[in-house]
């Protein structure tokens, strides 16, 4: 089944003239929401790769560099704490296209998952995907994810889908700073642009992000995003980032875009998540030809392991204070 899905997905992608590229595993760390794992540099003592959590910054640099339409089966890595529907690694139709405006991007994203579930068998409620705000989700939810079926829904097997949007921007982390809800490379709505730029008011900033929840999963998310750069750069200013940080972590981008990036926008989908809820499955492990224990191990090879004290060594690796189980 998931072979199938993945390949009706490619399928219509191609058939919008989109072009499949794949962008690099070893990276630098990213401000994403969840932690990195990363991976000694035996050429560089001391230094580290990160393995990505997406293909974020890499896609919006093909933008810039005139790939209009790009797509990517993405391997993403987070190291964050497990749940039945959510894991170390996993991989995602990873989309991105210029001069699309949000509702169309949107659009098109809901016709390559309509034909790709329809195509294996998928039996959808409501077609267009009823569409709530974020604000009316959670009046009438109390979630932004949630489940729209019926008891007889239920038992048909239907799938139903639906759009939140108008998320906001920003949320105050736990020591009272600002921090991004979403995606910090996302556009505010053009009602608050200037808001944005100026730093003001930063609590009622909407973005023009998006999530496709079905079944009271989130199984995709995407936004419009900042393609200017004094817009990104204002972002970070939010987050209190100092223009040094801001330079060293995404002077790339910054730099990228003053040479004319374009409108541009995308959306990612959890493969694995989507072929659980396709097959009424409530474990990740279901669908998944080696996951991973509830303990954070991998299922065959045991893994992670300690390595040996040589490849230590030539690392210039050192641990201390490891309480061994």
């Amino acid at each position: 089944l998931r072979n199938q899905f993945v390949q009706k997905a490619r399928e219509y992608l191609l058939s919008q003239d989109f072009t499949e590229i794949e962008t690099p595993y070893f990276s630098s760390p990213t401000p994403e929401g969840s932690r990195d794992f990363v991976v000694p540099s035996r050429m560089y003592p001391g230094k580290f790769f990160a393995l990505p959590q997406s293909p974020q910054q890499y896609k919006q640099l093909l933008m810039v560099a005139a790939f209009e339409r790009y797509f990517q089966l993405a391997r993403c890595f987070r190291d964050e704490d497990l749940r039945a529907d959510r894991g170390f690694e996993h991989t995602q139709i990873d989309i991105e296209t210029s001069f699309l405006t949000r509702e169309e991007i949107m659009e098109l994203d809901e016709a390559m998952i309509t034909y790709a579930v329809e195509a294996v068998g998928g039996k959808i409620k409501e077609k267009p995907f009823p569409r709530f705000t974020y604000k009316e989700a959670m009046e009438r939810f109390g979630a932004d994810k949630f489940d729209l079926r019926t008891e007889e829904d239920k038992k048909n097997g239907l799938l139903a889908f639906a759009w939140v949007t108008e998320f906001p921007f920003f949320e105050k982390a736990d020591d009272g700073s600002w921090t991004f809800t979403h995606n910090p490379f996302s556009m505010p709505a053009p009602e608050h642009l200037e808001w944005h730029l100026r730093g003001e008011n930063v609590g009622e900033i909407i973005t023009q992000q998006y999530d496709l929840v079905c079944n009271g999963y989130e199984v995709g998310g995407g936004s419009v995003r900042a393609h200017r750069p004094e817009i990104l750069a204002a972002t970070f200013r939010i987050m209190g980032y100092s223009e040094e940080k801001i330079r060293s972590d995404f002077g790339h981008m910054i730099d990228a875009m003053k040479f004319g990036a374009p409108p541009h926008g995308g959306i990612a989908h959890g493969v694995e998540r989507m072929i659980m809820i396709l097959t009424g499955e409530t474990y990740l492990r279901e669908v998944v030809a080696f996951p991973q224990t509830a303990s954070g191990r991998t299922s065959v090879m045991n893994a992670p392991v300690e390595i040996p004290s040589s490849a230590m060594k030539e690392l210039g690796l050192k641990v201390d204070n490891v309480n061994k189980e």
